[in-house]
């Protein structure tokens, strides 16, 4: 009886390398069930946040984010539980999941889609590194429901996906098998910007190059200082996230996703 190398949760059927959609904000959704006054649609932001399990530990997150949000020029219009159905997943899936609740802020300046997306990157890349917060998305533009599921899993684990109200003229799907990280629930596809089915085997010296260049970096679109959201390309992320990180910047410092994509590109 030889080895048989089935991928990583052959012991349990349960446990996925990961599935996700990216969507439209499904602003009417949000509308109904968020209980707050929200502005027009594409003048706020939701983000999908992966939070600590732990009550205090959240607590403290969600309070540090709020005050980076200040500190952004963004205020929190309100928090939202996302209903999942923990049941489904596997125990090893289970026992690392995070708390999903959904952030939505607005400008204080009025900013909507792009250039709110762009003060939401800083606001998104400071708390990954301020409060340890993951944010599978936050964008006036589209939403990530994603997760360390199987594809069968997807849609019931996130009930908000079956909902009648959540309408979207863009749908981006992934399901993951893991290469050159093993599975988690921030690793799953899809990210901010894309789906990515491959290996990316020059990542180590992109992210070499990366680093090197963020002392040069500077935008006329994205406001501030910008070494508050270095590093750009998250340490220990897969290369997929990476690439969706640098494709990100380029693409919201004010260039069309064609041609940032295409100056990803060897």
């Amino acid at each position: 009886a030889g080895l048989e190398l089935t991928g990583h949760h052959e012991t349990d059927p349960l446990v996925g390398d990961g599935a996700g959609i990216l969507t439209q904000v499904p602003d009417a959704f949000f509308r109904a069930v968020l209980g707050a006054d929200l502005p027009d649609a594409g003048s706020y932001a939701v983000g999908m946040a992966y939070l600590p399990q732990e009550d205090d530990e959240r607590e403290r997150a969600e309070a540090r984010i709020a005050d980076i949000a200040h500190e952004e020029g963004l205020r929190v219009i309100a928090w939202r539980d996302v209903p999942v159905t923990p049941d489904l997943v596997g125990r090893s899936a289970r026992e690392c999941m995070p708390v999903f609740r959904q952030l939505f802020v607005a400008s204080e300046q009025g900013l909507s889609g792009i250039e709110l997306d762009r003060v939401a990157l800083c606001l998104r890349k400071r708390a990954e590194h301020e409060a340890q917060v993951y944010f599978p998305s936050l964008s006036a533009r589209t939403v990530v429901y994603k997760g360390m599921l199987t594809t069968g899993q997807l849609e019931p684990f996130f009930p908000d996906l079956s909902d009648e109200r959540f309408a979207t003229e863009l749908a981006l799907v992934h399901s993951r098998f893991s290469t050159n990280t093993f599975p988690s629930w921030p690793l799953a596809h899809p990210y901010r910007m894309i789906a990515h089915n491959g290996e990316i085997n020059t990542v180590k010296g992109n992210r070499n190059w990366m680093r090197a260049r963020e002392s040069q970096i500077s935008s006329d679109v994205i406001p501030g200082d910008l070494e508050r959201v270095f590093p750009i390309c998250t340490p220990g992320a897969s290369d997929s996230a990476t690439f969706d990180e640098v494709l990100e910047l380029l693409h919201l410092g004010g260039r069309s996703l064609p041609h940032a994509v295409l100056m990803t590109t060897p």
